[in-house]
Order: C-alpha cells, then structure tokens, then sequence
C-alpha cells in the first residue's frame, strides 16, 4: 500500500481542543492538536499517565465532542460515532456479554446496522477465523482465557467491517507472552486486511513495535510534542525487531520525550 498522495488521510483533528467542567472549575485537557491519521497506517498514541491520550481517543471516534476545532472523517466532520469507525477498549470482561455465546457477541452490534441474521453469523464466523478463533463459536465468553477475549473483542470490530479501529490500552491487562501474540495480531490485521489502526498505550516497546508511527503527548494542556516515524518495515518479529540498533535508538528517544514531559500528581485524569 503507498502513502505517496497527501490526501491519504483516514482520520484528522483539525486545532481540537477539550475542556471539561465550567467557570472556575474549567479544565482545558488539550489544546490546538492538529493529527492527520494516515489509511492503512499503525498509529501508536503515548504520553504521560493524565496527559489525555484516551480524551484524544473518544474525540476521535466521535465519542465526545471537542470544545474547539474539529475531527474529520474522509474530510468530513465527525458530529457522533460513525459506522466506519470501531472501537476496542482495555476492559473486554465489560464489554463482552457473558450470557451470549462468542459468536452472538461478535454479532451483536451488527444487528443495530439491520445486518440480517445469516450475514450476521457469516460475519462472526469469518471475523473469528481471522483472530485465530475458529471453533469457539459455541463457547461463552467465560470460557475462554483473557487473551482469548480480546481477540472476540477484536474479532467483533472486524466483523462491523469498519475501515478504521481505535484501540484503548488492548493489551494492558494481559501477560506479556499473550500481550506479544496480540501485537502481532494487529500487525497481521493491518497487512493482510490493510484496515488503518489508532492504538492508545503506555508500553513504549508495544508503540514502537506496532506503529508506523508514534505521535507522543505532552504538557499541560496537552499538545503532540514529538511525532515519530518509525522505519522498520511492515514485517516485525518480537525478537529480531526489538534487537535492532533502529528500534533502540526510537525507544529512547520516545522514553526521553515523555519523561521530559510526565505531568505533575495534579494532572487530569487519562
């Protein structure tokens, strides 16, 4: 896939700025970010814990409205969450239905769409398939391991067929073996369905390794202080990549930046 257009843009935020509360108990959490978020592209958010790395995640996806500028879609502003856009959050035990089967809460939101019941399983079962799932249809979510959750979780924003995927702290809560087998998920996803991938992460190895590009947060309001391409190719190995003088000479210099720029205990939260 080239990059050579400068209209290749997926997603943007055009001088966006976020308060929350009103008077004297007004909090600005970001200010004037200007973001083009590029098709087909991993783009890793980082930043200090409470620097707005989630705020700026929900603006995105049309979650919450930003106080000022704007966030396009295709070049047209987002007013609430669209149909090209899904989400994965961290907590996949919240967001999976625990009385449905896998394959029901892969399809569930399909049905919000008007997806008839036979394209809604075909949907589920070929989304399944794509995670590594293939055979769990009939299991509860109960049943299956905190890995294998969140590929049902991945799997059911795959199956909404939605061009664009945010991703808030994915793999925050797992091991670190199923953590790496889930990165590499989202490697594979990008290169063999070419959907473009917005992930939120405090691990800046996880940033490094994922992204095509690390857009890093910092002060207070929060602006983009460094964005980092990351020229290490679309095929990544947890070792060999991670060993390369390139990936260590970014993974200083992503660390340096939000060390520079880590916010006081006061800070708002994430």
């Amino acid at each position: 896939m080239t990059r050579d257009m400068a209209t290749d843009v997926a997603l943007s935020a055009a001088d966006v700025g976020k308060s929350f509360g009103t008077g004297e108990s007004r909090v600005e959490v970001i200010h004037g970010l200007t973001l083009q978020i590029r098709t087909g592209d991993v783009t890793c958010l980082v930043g200090p814990s409470g620097v707005g790395k989630t705020t700026l995640l929900r603006l995105l996806a049309g979650l919450a409205a930003p106080s000022t500028g704007s966030v396009s879609l295709a070049g047209e502003e987002i007013t609430e969450p669209s149909e090209k856009i899904a989400v994965v959050f961290q907590d996949y035990r919240g967001s999976l239905m625990p009385w449905m089967k896998v394959a029901d809460n892969v399809a569930f939101p399909l049905e919000g769409r008007g997806v008839g019941k036979a394209e809604r399983r075909r949907r589920a079962r070929e989304a399944l398939e794509v995670v590594g799932l293939g055979g769990n249809e009939d299991k509860y979510p109960w049943q299956l391991s905190g890995g294998m959750q969140q590929r049902v979780a991945i799997a059911r924003a795959l199956a909404y067929e939605a061009p664009i995927m945010l991703m808030d702290e994915p793999f925050g809560s797992l091991d670190a073996q199923t953590r790496f087998d889930l990165e590499d998920l989202v490697l594979r996803l990008r290169n063999e369905i070419g959907i473009t991938i917005v992930v939120v992460t405090h691990d800046i190895d996880e940033a490094v390794y994922l992204g095509d590009r690390v857009v890093v947060l910092g002060g207070r309001p929060s602006s983009i202080v460094d964005d980092v391409e990351v020229p290490l190719g679309r095929e990544r190995t947890q070792l060999t990549t991670k060993s390369t003088p390139t990936f260590v000479e970014l993974r200083t210099r992503v660390l340096g930046e939000i060390q520079q720029n880590s916010l006081t205990p006061a800070a708002v939260t994430d």
